[in-house]
This record gives structure tokens, C-alpha cells and sequence, in this order.
């Protein structure tokens, strides 16, 4: 599985995108082979680019990362008792240069991140809203989780990428 982070938006305190699932098995309608089809999983915030990287207020870099599931640490218990029904592991966003522990998860602002990518089903301009907002966190991190989640747990080799644009 293959997922993509588009960082469309930069802000002093936040930056917004959207998270999309990447298909590169879909038939090519105009001949042979295969075309590359995304599809929209959920909008993102994050904290803010900096070159410098500033502890919990800095965004991790572009590029390719595996997810894997981090069953240990304070979010993975809170989780287990939040959705209980779901929840296997924390994603985790493996091997991030000068970064530890990068989750994705829920939460509204760049106050509920250092670092994580927080996902949701509505978002507001961070140009306007400094520290930029997402809404619905919890209803898109329960549609888009279960299906992540259980491909790592397959042994599925799951990355993201990260692209500014």
C-alpha cells in the first residue's frame, strides 16, 4: 500500500494537505500497462516547515517513510481504550531523519501535534487561521485507520510519502 501526503499549504504555525491512497495498478484506458490513481483518503495538518527542526514544532521532510504500528507509549494506550474495537497499533511513521515517535492520529490544530500528522474530513485556509484547523478528526482517523492498519499487520509493505508542493 502506498499512501501520499500533498503539503499544499504552508503557514507560520501549520501546514495543510490532503492524504491520498496511490493505485498503480489501475488499467491504463488509453493502451498498455498500468496508470498511477489516487485516491482521497482525508485532509492533513502538520506542524509548520522550519529549517531548523525545533522539538514538536517542526514538520518532518518530504520523502518516502514505511509505516508501522507502534504498540507501546501513551497515544497507543489511549487509543486502545478510544476505539477499542479497531485498534491494533499506533501508525507510525518509521525511520524519520532527527525524528522520533511520528504518528498519525486525530486532533483540530497544530496545539495537538509535534510533528504527527493529524487527519480529517474538513479543513480551514491556515493562511487565514493561523495555527490552521481540521475538523471531523475522529470520524476520517476511524474510516481511514482499520484498512492501514491491518495491511502493515499482513506483513504489506505500507509507506508514505511526503510532498510539498
Amino acid at each position: 500500500m502506498e499512501l501520499e501526503v500533498i503539503r499544499f499549504s504552508s503557514g507560520t504555525d501549520s501546514t495543510s494537505g490532503i492524504l491520498l491512497e496511490v493505485d498503480k495498478t489501475a488499467p491504463n484506458p488509453h493502451g498498455e500497462g498500468f496508470r498511477c490513481k489516487r485516491k482521497f483518503l482525508a485532509y492533513t495538518l502538520e506542524d509548520e516547515y522550519r529549517e531548523q527542526k525545533e522539538f514538536g514544532e517542526t514538520r518532518i521532510p518530504d520523502g518516502k517513510y514505511q509505516l508501522g504500528l507502534r504498540t507501546v507509549g501513551g497515544y497507543n494506550q489511549k487509543y486502545s481504550k478510544r476505539f477499542a474495537g479497531i485498534h491494533i497499533g499506533m501508525l507510525h511513521v518509521l525511520d524519520v531523519p532527527n525524528f522520533e515517535y511520528i504518528l498519525i492520529h486525530c486532533g483540530n490544530t497544530d496545539e495537538h501535534t509535534a510533528g504527527c500528522l493529524l487527519v480529517g474530513d474538513s479543513q480551514e485556509n491556515n493562511q487565514i487561521k493561523k495555527d490552521g484547523f481540521i475538523g471531523k478528526s475522529t470520524q476520517a482517523y476511524k474510516r481511514i485507520y482499520p484498512r492501514i492498519a491491518r495491511a502493515i499487520k499482513a506483513g504489506e509493505c505500507v509507506t508514505i510519502k511526503y510532498k510539498s508542493i
